[in-house]
């Protein structure tokens, strides 16, 4: 049973102070924001939810060697740069920086299947478990999403971040690969927190340069998830119209934001402090999931946006923000897209570290 929130002192003023230190960017005038209300610690009623009133701390990292094997290949013989390396390099990043050693090491164990086989249809899930090696991988790519999710419910870690391949949030139901996705991982991901952990409300948030379409067709007319999705709507998949907020029961928990191209790190946080932020206060999110394409910073090969790390750094900090105040801390972020490898792998690693300064 949900009761109101009875937030500390200290946490209203954190977050209070996180809303002044975005607004001190000349963006908008400071406004403190916080949640409706939170699940009773001690309730039982919502999953492995009240498990624990402690917050538990650290951030968990996984991957696995076999995210290596997926290598796409056109029909016509040609190699998009959704390649391995770009694993390859986040890795190198990540132990220059000691990140890997600072970060709780996860592997893939959740079985992914029934899970997406409850998000995709039969047809589509039988077309790629067909695919030599790539559609294996696949599946683990949600394996691992879901052993995320299950790892920050269980206390083990507090966030976590997935270096999967290949992305998701492209992945609708056409029996094919678009994109460079074949299973909606994040999709995937929110259903499970809810089917299988019992919470209520998910939080997606989609900073890729790319629309996730696939992400916002799976819940455009559910009243219990919440899309944000930041890029340029001219570019592919042409999904991203602002116009389209969702319908039903979920009108207005589909949020679209065009940013053209050459947006600056000013441009895309003014969106989140005029548009994500007060949506995310009234719907109290109990689990935040991070659609993380770094195809949105400077000089990517798919992208025109002009994000730096610090970007990253700070909308990692305001979706830490969101989910200290209305969930306990709880974020799993995914990778997605991000094709210039040494920008990716700096963008990733600003990323990590900033989860784990919470």
């Amino acid at each position: 049973m949900r009761t109101p929130r009875d937030f500390a002192r200290t946490r209203r003023k954190f977050v209070e102070e996180a809303a002044l230190g975005v607004a001190g960017l000349g963006l908008l005038p400071a406004a403190a924001w916080s949640c409706r209300d939170a699940p009773d610690p001690g309730a039982s009623t919502a999953g492995s939810r009240g498990a624990s009133s402690v917050p538990a701390t650290g951030t968990g990292l996984l991957s696995d060697p076999r995210y290596l094997d997926h290598v796409l290949i056109r029909p016509d013989g040609g190699r998009p740069p959704e390649i391995p390396d770009r694993l390859v390099r986040i890795q190198e990043e990540l132990v220059a920086r000691g990140l890997d050693e600072a970060t709780v090491p996860l592997a893939p164990a959740a079985e992914a299947m029934p899970h997406i086989e409850a998000l995709h249809t039969p047809e589509h899930v039988a077309s790629i478990r067909d695919i030599e090696v790539s559609g294996p991988v696949a599946e683990l790519a949600v394996s691992g999403a879901l052993t995320a999710i299950d790892a920050v419910v269980a206390g083990q870690v507090r966030n976590a971040f997935c270096a999967i391949r290949p992305p998701g949030h492209h992945a609708n139901n056409t029996g094919a690969e678009e994109g460079f996705c074949y299973y909606s991982n994040a999709g995937v991901a929110a259903r499970y927190a809810q089917q299988v952990h019992g919470f209520e409300r998910v939080l997606v948030i989609d900073w890729d340069y790319h629309h996730g379409n696939a992400t916002q067709n799976a819940f455009y007319d559910d009243p219990s998830v919440l899309f944000f999705s930041a890029h340029d709507w001219a570019a592919y998949p042409q999904t991203g119209d602002p116009a389209l907020t969702g319908e039903g029961e979920g009108s207005g928990l589909n949020i679209n934001v065009h940013l053209d191209c050459g947006a600056t790190d000013d441009d895309m946080l003014r969106r989140w402090d005029d548009t994500l932020s007060p949506a995310v206060a009234a719907f109290d999110p109990d689990f935040v999931i991070l659609s993380a394409g770094f195809d949105s910073r400077v000089d990517d090969l798919l992208g025109c946006f002009s994000l730096t790390d610090d970007a990253f750094r700070r909308m990692t900090r305001l979706a830490m923000d969101y989910a200290d105040a209305c969930c306990e801390g709880r974020i799993v972020s995914l990778l997605e897209g991000g094709y210039n490898l040494d920008g990716t792998a700096l963008a990733t690693a600003a990323h990590i570290e900033t989860l784990l300064e919470g």
